[in-house]
């Protein structure tokens, strides 16, 4: 079952950002604490959104997080897929291809044009996944971050 987060859900959601991080070799980067995804999430004006995936117990299987993008060629919003995760004892369970069904459903129901995301370059199998549905490799971009000491000496200029 796919449902949207609620403030009860911010602990567990934090310990699977958590688990996502120690997958992707950064845990050292997800700084996060569970009190600014309660502000981020439901806050006066949530911004970031958030769907728990349960598994047929009522256990939370994986999640995603999402806000809305723009396109300006489209003319319309998108969704940008932060992050998806799936706990792996839950893994090859559907709850991957549910998650990312009901970004989709809230696409199309909104006239939101892409649904996007980025992937790291070494996790095959989740490449193969993406594949497999459909979604196509955006090979001629590169994506760019600043962030730490860059960020705030651009800032200061």
């Amino acid at each position: 079952m796919i449902r949207p987060a609620t403030a009860h859900d911010v602990p567990i959601l934090h310990s699977m950002i958590r688990e996502l991080a120690e997958y992707e070799q950064a845990l050292h980067e997800a700084l996060a604490t569970e009190e600014q995804l309660h502000r981020t999430l439901f806050g006066e004006q949530p911004a970031v959104f958030a769907h728990i995936a349960e598994d047929d117990a009522g256990d939370p299987a994986g999640f995603a997080l999402w806000f809305r993008n723009f396109s300006t060629w489209r003319g319309t919003h998108g969704i940008y897929l932060e992050d998806l995760y799936v706990r792996p004892h839950a893994r090859g369970a559907g709850h991957g291809r549910a998650l990312l069904s009901e970004l989709a459903r809230i696409c199309t129901r909104s006239g939101y044009a892409r649904l996007e995301w980025s992937v790291l370059n070494w996790n095959e199998p989740s490449i193969g996944f993406y594949k497999s549905l459909g979604a196509e490799p955006m090979d001629g971009w590169t994506v760019f971050r600043m962030t730490g000491e860059p960020l705030a000496e651009l800032a200061q200029s």
